[in-house]
């Protein structure tokens, strides 16, 4: 089992990044004691079964709407994930370069999506595209159709109190950060080592199977089989449902909001790393976050954490049987990424109880951060928590043999 396991995994993870092939996976494989040469498709061997069943998975992922290959008529050719659709902003992009202003004539319509133009880390000079326009299209594991859970509002609209309200949320919690919502923000934005919200969450898997003894013995391997295939299902419907939301409403990002609706009028907020809460225009609000990633790549709802991350802490509940957490992070004096060597002022522990509690925290931090919205976090909370009860049933029927048409013609 642990071979065929390990096969499967490791052609699937050479697929992804190959890149990586020779650096670190062919390198695990021998510490394993397995050859990773060896690519028998004899299924009466471990190794055969693992690398047919990953050869299946992926020939079926290669072309289920996500571009992996960069094959998709419309895409950029030989670019992997490239969006096909033609995706377009309506507004012309944000200059946040050194030494530009806020041009008002470049947002054409304040609801919508706004690209940024800033210097990256690289020292490059980069203009944001749409990253995952096509996601709308990528086949789901349990949603019988991607806009089946779309919300039916969307977002509040320019020109509404609830527009206005949203923003001066926004501000209020930028100008009263304190370290450990600093630490929030930072700790969620990508996980500890760049996981990303998806994978943050299979680190808490592993949380879990660590804390409930699965181990290396037969049963514990099929517990894992059985808690990933529930959890990393989930997690990706939850990409494709938040990912239509997305689209559909090509949604403002706060930066844009709160730069429009204020230009002009003195706020109180995050002035950018060391310079605390001060007084300034409107016109020059930043996120917390890092100069060189200021905002992601593609509209604000909904929530990506939120969703993830609610879909991630239900199924770990369901697995489980139990909201029980009991993790914890500790971030010593000065570790921020933001203001490095003065953030935290002191050592902050950030403690989760439960899932749900974790889950919470991560929506919120996309508000510390001035990311989302309130509106975009609770939605997507509620739609995480909706994507997961979904894939846990399918996971289920594929658990006891009792799948449906659906999964026979799959």
């Amino acid at each position: 089992m642990n071979a065929a396991i390990s096969f499967a995994a490791y052609q699937a993870a050479v697929d992804l990044f190959p890149g990586d092939r020779a650096s670190v996976f062919d390198p695990l494989m021998r510490r394993l004691g397995y050859d990773p040469t060896n690519t028998t498709d004899n299924i009466s061997t471990p190794e055969g079964l693992g690398n047919v069943a990953a050869r299946a998975v992926l020939e079926f992922r290669h072309r289920d709407g996500a571009n992996q290959l960069g094959e998709e008529v419309g895409g950029k050719p030989g670019v992997a994930y490239s969006d096909y659709t033609g995706y377009k902003s309506t507004n012309d992009p944000m200059d946040l370069r050194p030494g530009s202003t806020l041009d008002l004539a470049a947002v054409h319509d304040p609801n919508r999506w706004q690209q940024l133009r800033y210097i990256d880390a690289s020292g490059a000079d980069f203009t944001q595209p749409f990253v995952g326009a096509q996601w709308q299209h990528v086949k789901p594991f349990a949603l019988s159709d991607v806009a089946q859970l779309r919300s039916p509002t969307g977002p509040a609209r320019f020109g509404s109190a609830a527009y206005e309200s949203q923003a001066r949320a926004l501000l209020a919690l930028s100008g009263g950060l304190n370290d450990e919502q600093k630490m929030i923000a930072e700790y969620w934005a990508d996980g500890p080592h760049s996981e990303l919200p998806p994978g943050h969450w299979d680190l808490f898997g592993q949380f879990v199977s660590r804390r409930d003894h699965h181990g290396p013995h037969r049963h514990g391997v099929e517990a894992d089989v059985k808690l990933f295939f529930a959890l990393t299902n989930a997690v990706f419907d939850a990409s494709i449902c938040c990912w239509d939301n997305k689209r559909f409403f090509d949604s403002v990002r706060p930066i844009t909001a709160i730069r429009y609706l204020f230009r002009g009028r003195q706020v109180r907020a995050w002035g950018g790393p060391y310079r605390g809460t001060v007084p300034m225009d409107g016109a020059e609000w930043l996120p917390y976050q890092a100069p060189t990633f200021p905002t992601p790549p593609f509209p604000e709802y909904s929530s990506g954490h939120s969703t993830f991350s609610a879909a991630g802490a239900e199924i770990l509940k369901l697995f489980t049987g139990s909201d029980a957490f009991g993790a914890s992070v500790t971030f010593p004096a000065g570790s921020s990424k933001f203001e490095p060597g003065a953030v935290p002022a002191t050592n902050v522990t950030l403690r989760w109880a439960t899932f749900s509690e974790a889950a919470n925290q991560a929506g919120l931090s996309r508000r510390y951060g001035g990311i989302h919205f309130e509106q975009g976090d609770l939605d997507g909370r509620v739609a995480g928590r909706r994507v997961a009860g979904l894939a846990w049933a399918r996971t289920q029927r594929y658990i006891s043999g009792t799948g449906d048409d659906r999964d026979r013609d799959d």
